[in-house]
């Protein structure tokens, strides 16, 4: 292929990774939010997990004022331009939508993108800080959760740093979610309205190496453990170190943060899992020119963790499922790349203690198929280290909080967001992270408060 070829080919591909959702255009917004009843008691609301008001922000939308829409969501939700576009909103806000009985509920997905989109197009700065107090806070981790805790707390007067990791803040909204459902500048806006308030956020720092867990613990009146999920596990399967297995996670993270290639031009491409971030790898795979791209899964689609709109937009991506279906065994040439996958049949046998069928494998039933690639999304693992360092208690990684005052076993130190997700507590969702990293803000407020009046 020639070079100008070449450069056409990827300018197609990189064209693949622009948004793939059009915003509402300013009559569209208005004859959309004067549908609104405007319900006094707004089951939407409650639908909520961070309960914005939104018939308030959607009536300012159709009076004309938009900026106060905009603060209206953004109040309630810090994060709340990416939940625009990230949120299952079917399920939640728009789901409970009293419209449903009679017609098509409210769009308030799309109404909220358009507020908060208007917002980020004309640099709006929505908040000031709160008056000082004197006391600090180090939040461990700068994604949705860590985020909205840093802008609740800078908002009531403290002192808030944010070690991140990355070399940008944001978590799973700057990297994790594909840039044709969320761009980075959208994460970027967010991150921005966080650290105009004053916020310092010291990138590239990993507590633990770069800075001592002993250091934050004595430098700070206050810590909080946002620190989310890691890198995804190994299967246990042979076949795993070779040349053309990914991990979803960093996969998707590359279209985000490296130049866009034709690596997958042509290619068949098997995707291990079926979660969300199993649906991006394969809707990625599918815009990097990838020939044919199946969704391995050893349950059936009831089982299945990723959400409804993102299982029809990839089978709309021409991604094949294959239900009942686990994979053995990853085949390889003897130049070590990836040439196939072998996998069993399953059928599902009884419930096991999570309530879902156990998968069984089907006595002689293995078969292989082609692939050229093979991405594993099968959740991922914790960061049990930097736990430990702490010296908390946990359950396999997953950090013991009263879930009400969301305290560790350090009093302390506070911890929210996915490093707190375990079995029995709920979806870990973006707008509930959001949610977490305000209550645990307020939780770290009323500790500072209640010590300050009894010293008093």
């Amino acid at each position: 292929m020639s070079g100008c070829n070449q450069s056409s080919l990827v300018e197609g591909l990189m064209k693949n990774f622009q948004e793939v959702q059009v915003g509402l255009t300013k009559q569209e917004a208005l004859e959309e939010s004067n549908r609104c009843l405007y319900c006094y008691d707004a089951p939407c609301i409650n639908a909520c997990p961070t309960s914005i008001d939104i018939p308030s922000f959607i009536k300012k939308i159709a009076s004309g004022n938009v900026k106060g829409s905009a603060k209206t969501i953004m109040q309630a939700n810090p994060v709340g331009a990416s939940c625009s576009r990230v949120c299952p909103t079917e399920e939640l806000c728009e789901g409970a939508c009293v419209l449903n009985h009679s017609t098509k509920p409210i769009m308030i997905g799309n109404l909220q993108r358009y507020a908060t989109d208007w917002a980020i197009q004309n640099e709006q700065v929505l908040f000031e800080p709160g008056s000082e107090n004197g006391k600090s806070v180090a939040i461990i981790g700068g994604g949705p959760a860590g985020l909205s805790a840093a802008r609740e707390l800078r908002l009531l007067g403290y002192q808030v740093t944010i070690f991140e990791a990355e070399e940008k803040a944001g978590g799973l909204n700057t990297y994790g979610i594909v840039s044709f459902r969320l761009p980075q500048a959208v994460s970027y806006w967010e991150v921005q309205q966080v650290e105009q308030l004053g916020v310092k956020i010291q990138y590239n720092t990993r507590i633990g190496q770069d800075l001592s867990v002993e250091d934050v613990m004595n430098n700070f009146d206050f810590i909080l453990l946002a620190i989310g999920m890691s890198k995804v596990p190994n299967i246990g399967i042979a076949g795993e170190e070779l040349a053309g297995v990914y991990d979803a996670i960093d996969f998707v993270k590359e279209t985000k943060v490296k130049p866009i290639t034709d690596r997958f031009m042509g290619k068949k491409v098997m995707v291990i899992g079926a979660g969300n971030t199993a649906i991006d790898a394969a809707t990625c795979s599918v815009r990097l020119g990838a020939e044919n791209v199946k969704i391995l899964y050893r349950r059936t689609k009831e089982e299945m963790t990723a959400y409804d709109f993102e299982y029809e937009f990839a089978k709309q991506d021409g991604v094949e499922f294959r239900w009942l279906t686990a994979p053995v065994r990853i085949v390889g040439d003897e130049q070590g790349n990836v040439t196939g996958i072998e996998c069993i049949k399953m059928k599902l046998d009884s419930a096991g203690d999570d309530g879902r069928r156990r998968p069984v494998p089907i006595q002689d039933s293995k078969f292989i198929m082609e692939a050229d690639a093979v991405i594993k999304a099968i959740g991922q693992t914790r960061y049990i280290e930097l736990i430990e360092q702490f010296e908390l208690l946990h359950d396999g990684g997953v950090i013991k909080i009263n879930q009400e005052t969301y305290q560790t076993s350090k009093a302390k130190v506070f911890a929210c967001g996915d490093a707190i997700f375990g079995k029995g507590q709920g979806e870990a969702m973006v707008v509930s992270a959001a949610q977490q990293g305000k209550d645990s803000a307020y939780a770290i407020h009323k500790l500072a408060t209640s010590t300050e009046l009894e010293m008093a």
